[in-house]
């Protein structure tokens, strides 16, 4: 059974990009794996919460992955 876990920021995509992510993530398995994977696919998204991750030693926050505001 194919099975793919995204993490993403907690509140930063909407029900709508969930819905093409596992869409997506299906028909990708389905192309590799040919169609008998479509119905066994799982796709999970989790979402971290905001100071939840961390890269190179350093703790990530929703404000750090913005960046500065625009002006």
């Amino acid at each position: 059974m194919p099975f793919a876990n995204f993490k993403v920021p907690a509140g930063t995509i909407t029900a709508k990009d969930k819905k093409k992510l596992v869409e997506r993530t299906t028909d990708l398995y389905a192309e590799i794996y040919g169609e008998r994977a479509r119905a066994t696919t799982v796709v999970v998204i989790d979402e971290v919460a905001d100071g939840g991750w961390g890269v190179a030693g350093n703790v990530l926050t929703a404000a750090m992955l913005n960046g500065p505001a625009s002006s």
